[in-house]
């Protein structure tokens, strides 16, 4: 397996933007406002880590089918994700409150895994990452793929509010489903020509 750093970036790339306005990021950024910020981040990353390791799993299964056929899904996937990330209005349940509920390493490690390790079920981004696994290969779609999820969890809870204060999150996810929308038709091309 060869380890293409543009199949790094773009799974980088796209996993930022589809995780960014996801709600997972708001979970870290409301946990990390009640409890230590780097257990959570701990128990997010890990739970990313599992998630990753699934979707590329999948991912890789998918490839063993048919070039075509897996261009043709890849396509309705990506078109699927802009599809959701141009419907998605923004609406955001962030919790704000101030009280801290745990404090030790591993109760605070517990509830951050299990509060992402159960929601990211189905999300865009495991969809995404395996269909990035199934065409670009499962290291690099694996190392940027995880690399963004821990990356946002980080961002979330270190600068994350003046993100929710200052940027709009309908930006975020048009830039989202413009580079999936993108993809959908790059994939659909290359399907009927490649």
């Amino acid at each position: 397996m060869t380890l293409d750093p543009l199949a790094i970036v773009t799974a980088f790339g796209l996993i930022f933007l589809a995780e960014l306005p996801d709600k997972t990021m708001f979970a870290s950024l409301a946990m990390g406002t009640r409890m230590r910020p780097l257990y959570v981040w701990f128990g997010t990353s890990t739970a990313f880590l599992v998630h990753v390791a699934l979707a590329v799993g999948a991912g890789s299964l998918i490839g063993l089918l048919p070039t075509m056929a897996v261009k043709l899904v890849s396509a309705v996937l990506f078109a699927f994700g802009a599809f959701v990330l141009f419907r998605n209005g923004g609406d955001d349940d962030e919790d704000e409150a101030g009280s801290k509920t745990a404090t030790g390493f591993w109760p605070v490690y517990g509830t951050a895994f299990m509060a992402v390790f159960i929601s990211e079920w189905g999300d865009l981004t495991q969809i995404t990452t395996a269909n990035l696994a199934a065409t670009n290969g499962w290291l690099p779609t694996a190392i940027g793929s995880a690399a963004a999820l821990m990356s946002v969890s980080a961002l979330a809870l270190v600068v994350g509010r003046f993100i929710a204060k200052r940027v709009p999150l309908k930006t975020v996810q048009r830039i989202g489903g413009i580079c999936m929308a993108v993809l959908a038709v790059w994939t659909l091309i290359e399907a009927f020509t490649g």
